[in-house]
C-alpha cells in the first residue's frame, strides 16, 4: 500500500529519521501512514472496536518511544507490524481468562480434511470470515490470526504466547474446527464434487 509522503519527507527513511528527531509533523504523517492497516490488524485480535483502538494506541506509544532504536529505516514497515502484533498479544495476555471454553470444547470432534478447510474459506467473503474469526474465544482467535493470517509458525506462536508449540497446534485445530462448525451453520458445507 503506497502512502503519499509530503515533499518534506520524500522517502520512508527520511520520515523515520524525522520521527527519530521527534518532529511532530513527521509523527503525524507516520501515524496516518499506518493507521488504517494497523487498526485492521488490531481489530483481528480484539473483541471490540474499542479494544482494537486501545491496542493501536498502545502500539503507537511503544513505536514512538522506541523509534530511535530502529537502525534500518527501510525496515520500518515490518518493525511496525511486529510491534502492533506483539502489543495485541500482550493485550491478550492481560485480558484473557485461563480456561475460556476449554472444558466445553474438549469433547467437540469435527474432523475435516485440510483441503476441505481451504475450500470452505474460499467460499467466504473476507469480511464475513474475519467477523467469524473475531467471534471465536480469545485463545483460538489469537492463534488462528497468528498462524493462518499473519503466517507465524506454531513454534513462534508458542514463544509469543508462552505456550508450547503443541498447545498452539491444539488451539489452532480446536479453533479451526469451531470455525468450520460455524461455517456449516451458515450453510457453507463440504460437497464431494467441489
Amino acid at each position: 500500500m503506497k502512502f503519499f509522503l509530503s515533499k518534506k519527507y520524500s522517502s520512508v527513511a527520511s520520515l523515520v529519521k524525522a520521527c527519530q528527531q521527534q518532529d511532530p509533523r513527521a509523527q503525524t504523517v507516520f501515524y496516518e501512514r499506518y493507521k488504517s492497516r494497523m487498526t485492521g490488524i488490531c481489530r483481528r485480535y480484539a473483541k471490540t472496536v474499542a479494544e482494537a483502538d486501545d491496542i493501536f494506541q498502545d502500539a503507537f506509544v511503544k513505536i514512538f518511544n522506541s523509534i530511535g532504536d530502529l537502525k534500518d529505516p527501510d525496515a520500518v514497515d515490518g518493525w511496525v507490524k511486529v510491534t502492533v502484533v506483539r502489543t495485541a498479544i500482550n493485550y491478550y495476555h492481560r485480558t484473557t481468562r485461563e480456561q475460556e471454553l476449554h472444558d466445553s470444547l474438549d469433547g467437540m470432534d469435527i474432523q475435516l480434511e485440510s483441503d476441505d478447510y481451504a475450500k470452505l474459506m474460499d467460499q467466504m467473503n473476507v469480511h464475513d470470515l474475519l467477523e467469524m474469526i473475531n467471534a471465536l474465544p480469545d485463545k483460538y482467535r489469537t492463534v488462528i490470526n497468528l498462524h493462518l493470517i499473519d503466517g507465524y509458525t506454531h513454534t513462534e506462536i508458542g514463544e509469543m504466547l508462552s505456550i508450547s508449540d503443541a498447545t498452539s497446534r491444539s488451539q489452532f485445530m480446536r479453533g479451526r474446527n469451531l470455525l468450520l462448525k460455524k461455517l456449516e451453520l451458515k450453510g457453507i458445507v463440504h460437497h464431494e464434487n467441489f
